[in-house]
């Protein structure tokens, strides 16, 4: 497995583990004792970083995917980097199937959290601390004060934003120093890449999440009728995976499949490689249930693309135009 450093030094997988989707947002949730063995097999074969935050939960345990990333990290404490989020809930009486958030970075809410993450991970110290999505009513820079005060106090090694750009990094980062910023990335949600220049500025890495586009660019999931809205499963409402937008979405995977057949991959570990190649601070934290799958994507950083084929692969899906992805859920005043 290739290393590669974020913000301050913080060393972690090329390619890490997003946790969400055991828990949280992909219909019920999948059984725990599998989920543990899923994230020891990931510890084995060479991954040291691990995303979840307080809010992946389901109505009747908001902090269920915590609860089981601590348990199951709990034997190789000492050998990976655990990151969680905090400031958001969902609202669960709105109807929706992909709820609106609800954030709430207040000093006392931020320490409220940060003792349940702690608790819940069964950590004295989280690595990596991420402000889930910016509150409106609280800016940046009194949330860095917080953030700093954490740091000095041991509760947390780095702090992170999600779901920001240009000047929330720089406010933020001129108070405390920001170690990385997760925000959406994939073929099909490009809207970020004017932000690496300004993080490889200032020194902060790139976590992307939703990496495969929802598993779209893995191939294997291209009709949302196949997903439960009933069940809490977002991918239902997902205009990437609607009906109607299948002949764009046609048009991407069979660029995907080429280049994957050029280098004897997959789909999935093209998306996840060119994204690699695009900036060496920049780290894909993909989601899986299945064993196979989690081999698969951790096995697309030995997968080499180069400057030229990068190119080309970007000039193509300029070509495509505007597809059409999941952005986020709302986010509201509390």
């Amino acid at each position: 497995m290739e290393y590669r450093e974020l913000g301050q030094g913080l060393a972690v997988s090329a390619v890490g583990l997003g946790c969400m989707g055991m828990s949280h947002a992909y219909g019920a949730p999948a059984d725990e004792r599998a989920m543990r063995n899923l994230i020891a097999q990931a510890v084995d074969e060479g991954c040291t970083f691990f995303d979840t935050a307080e809010c992946y939960g389901t109505p009747d345990d908001a902090h269920r995917n915590e609860k089981l990333v601590g348990a199951a990290l709990a034997p190789y404490r000492d050998q990976v980097v655990v990151a969680t989020k905090f400031g958001l809930t969902f609202d669960l009486d709105d109807g929706k199937v992909n709820h609106d958030l609800v954030p709430d970075a207040r000093s006392e809410s931020i320490r409220r959290a940060v003792d349940g993450s702690l608790a819940r991970l069964g950590v004295d110290c989280i690595d990596l601390y991420y402000q889930h999505r910016q509150d409106p009513k609280v800016p940046v820079e009194d949330v860095a004060r917080v953030m700093a005060d954490l740091i000095a106090e041991g509760k947390i090694r780095h702090w992170g934003l999600s779901e920001v750009g240009e000047d929330v990094v720089r406010r933020a980062h001129a108070v405390c120093p920001v170690c990385a910023v997760q925000n959406r990335y994939s073929m099909m949600a490009r809207w970020y890449e004017g932000l690496f220049p300004v993080l490889d500025e200032l020194g902060i890495g790139y976590v992307a999440f939703s990496p495969l586009a929802n598993g779209l660019l893995s191939g294997r999931y291209t009709d949302a009728r196949a997903f439960s809205a009933e069940e809490g499963d977002y991918r239902a409402v997902m205009p990437q995976f609607a009906p109607e937008n299948r002949v764009l979405v046609d048009g991407l995977l069979a660029l995907v499949e080429e280049a994957a057949a050029a280098h004897d991959a997959t789909p999935a570990q093209i998306s996840l490689a060119w994204m690699l190649a695009k900036n060496p601070h920049l780290v894909p934290i993909p989601g899986t249930r299945k064993p196979s799958r989690l081999t698969e994507n951790l096995e697309a950083a030995e997968v080499q693309l180069g400057a030229e084929e990068v190119a080309a692969i970007d000039a193509a899906l300029d070509g495509l135009g505007e597809l059409p992805v999941f952005g986020g859920s709302s986010v509201k005043e509390a």
